[in-house]
């Protein structure tokens, strides 16, 4: 009962109605935190865009003002000694002054405020539809959070032993999972009860993933309104779900043409009449290298039955030597390409792969008949095609 009474907590917190928004226009960023003064500044960045600005704080007051394109997502951060912002391991800094919590919010055309008594912790964020919509959201979200908080805690208080132990290791990832189950569902029903509201795009995007199912995500993206999918944003992450379903399963597999270790230019078009596996990785990659003794056993076990793997490495041009000892160290017979542009990788952009490891298993006639198999699950898909 109590699970059932949160659950309809949560709808009436993601479905009331999201209201038309304006896109471009002048916004004003304006409010009070606590009672910093100069030199204290309150800086105001977007790593997706670039976007950064600062302002000197007067007894906890600022103020920010310019012209947009379309809403966007921001950061905040205050600095006491307003002595800029720098991201070096997660934490923004450029000294060793203490550093104050960031919170995210929408510039949007119109008037928003930020208040808060003491700090960014305990701030308010009135003004804009777009800052509404996000503010339900969030608050639908508050629980999950807590619990990804306090199961992150409770692993960085067990004891050094119980952290490198396997079992534990596995028990926390397994209860974070369920957890993330939960914030899926929180996602989809936020995007489902608000198809008018530029937050279930962008909420849309992460509930996807980074390897969006193209299936479960173009429906989602098709029932958002008119209004928001020619938007801005709207129609670049529409021509995002394009690109990627030119590689979803049923599609004929692009070709592409790239050097091999000794410099050859080979192209997937020459593999054709087999069952390939192009796997995309890079030696830096931990779960590539620990996915690798996989492929590997897939790779002795079917390799004289019409079956070979292709590797595609997002290194860069210096860690070629990183990759070839990877490649020697890790024993990986097959085929190995890379152009050595790391993310940049002209057949990762044509695959629209943002995320490693990740695969396209592709039969003899060119088709791709699967996406992001690994472990026992490539076995299996390999059984079914041999008959084993």
């Amino acid at each position: 009962m109590k699970n059932k009474i949160y659950h309809t907590a949560v709808a009436l917190m993601i479905a009331m109605p999201s209201l038309l928004y304006s896109q471009s226009g002048h916004y004003e960023l304006s409010g009070k935190i606590g009672e910093y003064s100069a030199p204290a500044k309150i800086y105001l960045f977007s790593l997706s865009t670039g976007l950064r600005d600062s302002a000197l704080m007067d007894k906890g007051t600022f103020h920010f003002a310019k012209d947009i394109e379309q809403p966007m997502a921001v950061n905040l951060f205050i600095n006491p000694t307003g002595n800029g912002i720098m991201l070096n391991g997660g934490v923004f800094h450029r000294s060793s002054t203490p550093i104050l919590p960031l919170v995210q919010l929408y510039l949007e055309p119109g008037k928003i405020v930020v208040n808060s008594q003491d700090s960014l912790k305990t701030v308010q964020i009135t003004g804009g539809q777009v800052n509404t919509d996000n503010n339900r959201l969030n608050a639908a979200l508050a629980p999950i959070n807590q619990e990804i908080a306090e199961l992150g805690a409770e692993y960085r208080a067990a004891p050094m032993e119980n952290q490198k132990s396997k079992a534990f290791i596995t028990d926390i990832q397994k209860r974070l999972n369920a957890i993330k189950d939960k914030q899926a569902a929180v996602y989809l029903a936020f995007i489902k009860a608000n198809p008018n509201s530029l937050i279930s795009l962008f909420t849309l995007r992460s509930y996807a993933g980074d390897i969006p199912d193209i299936d479960v995500v173009e429906p989602l993206y098709n029932s958002l309104s008119a209004d928001v999918r020619s938007s801005k944003a709207g129609i670049a992450y529409g021509s995002e779900l394009a690109e990627i379903k030119k590689t979803s399963i049923g599609a004929i597999a692009p070709d592409f043409t790239m050097p091999d270790t000794s410099n050859n230019i080979i192209a997937l078009q020459q593999f054709r009449g087999k069952y390939v596996l192009v796997d995309f990785w890079a030696s830096w990659c931990g779960p590539c290298r620990a996915e690798n003794p996989n492929v590997l056993k897939a790779y002795d076990t079917y390799k004289a039955k019409n079956f070979t793997v292709l590797g595609i490495s997002l290194d860069k041009a210096d860690a070629r030597d990183k990759w070839l000892k990877a490649i020697h160290d890790d024993h990986l017979e097959w085929t190995q390409l890379a152009d050595l542009k790391g993310w940049k990788n002209e057949a990762a952009l044509l695959y629209s792969v943002r995320a490693i490891p990740q695969n396209f298993l592709i039969d003899p006639q060119g088709k791709i008949i699967a996406h992001n198999i690994r472990g026992e699950e490539l076995f299996k898909k390999l059984q079914e095609i041999f008959k084993e």
